[in-house]
């Protein structure tokens, strides 16, 4: 199944989770209501990602002047993907990591750790920022946010089920019976957070296709990935530790000490990402020069 249908049957079973569980609670008005303000919240954290991850994560804006065959790199590969070239901010943080956020190409931004900056070279981080952009030309950023109101939706239906019981507001009985409601107030949550995490690892793989495509070969994302779990243990991330919802932003998970069932993971194995990428017969490889190590000064 391709990344784009899985992520539409994904949906689904999300939306399929919250029509049974706002059957089970037969509360129309009461489902309006926890529907409408999680679409309220989530739109304006939309419009508002960008500003409020760069800021959660102290990024600096940098210039042409400042870093300029960086800039060069990143409005040559948006040009080769056909969008608009979005800002370059850098993250001054050990642990060699990237995100992109924005709500549409022409509002958005891709950030640089100085700890991958300093231990890659061009190709690799031409793979790492062609990778990014992909999430931008797919609009993930907006995927994610239907994703999270979706399941927000069905978190505040779920905690309305509890506060009333899981009784319908118009007297009758629910269709599950009373233990098939409450058994579903409790696994919809959960089940909804496993499909939204499981959204947020096929947009991995999607990205890193397109990366190997406008770079030209897949192998300069895979040097990246390999290089960037060599160098992650010891690394710690200080504010992506003290805001762990952003984690889904990054190239590569960067929460430390993470230990859980894969089904709760945000991002996709990483020896599974470079197994794909090297499967890919490579394209002729792009002119990105070799350059040395932290050629950007």
């Amino acid at each position: 199944m391709s990344g784009t249908l899985r992520t539409f049957v994904l949906l689904a079973v999300l939306t399929a989770i919250f029509v049974a569980i706002g059957a089970a609670l037969g509360g129309n008005l009461g489902m309006v209501i926890a529907f409408l303000i999680a679409c309220g919240t989530n739109l304006w954290t939309w419009w508002q990602s960008d500003r409020m991850v760069l800021s959660m994560h102290n990024a600096q804006l940098v210039s042409a002047s400042e870093a300029p065959r960086l800039h060069a790199m990143l409005a040559e590969l948006s040009q080769r993907a056909g969008m608009p070239t979005p800002q370059l901010y850098i993250v001054h943080e050990a642990q060699p990591n990237a995100f992109a956020t924005g709500r549409n190409p022409q509002n958005s931004a891709v950030a640089l750790n100085t700890g991958l900056l300093d231990a890659m070279s061009e190709q690799e981080v031409a793979g790492v920022i062609a990778h990014e952009l992909g999430h931008i030309k797919h609009r993930d950023t907006l995927l994610m946010t239907v994703t999270a109101t979706i399941a927000g939706a069905i978190g505040m239906l779920a905690h309305m089920g509890f506060m009333f019981g899981g009784r319908r507001n118009d007297g009758g009985r629910n269709p599950f019976g009373p233990i098939g409601a409450l058994l579903l107030l409790i696994v919809g949550p959960i089940a909804a957070t496993i499909v939204q995490l499981a959204i947020s690892r096929a947009r991995e793989y999607e990205a890193d296709r397109f990366s190997a495509e406008i770079t030209g070969d897949p192998r300069y994302l895979a040097a990246a990935l390999q290089r960037l779990e060599a160098l992650k243990p010891g690394r710690i991330f200080p504010t992506a530790e003290a805001y762990p919802a952003s984690a889904p932003l990054f190239i590569i998970n960067p929460l430390s000490g993470l230990r859980m069932d894969g089904l709760f993971q945000t991002h996709p194995s990483t020896g599974q990402r470079i197994a794909r990428l090297l499967a890919m017969q490579p394209a002729s490889p792009a002119p990105i020069p070799r350059g040395t190590r932290n050629p950007w000064g």
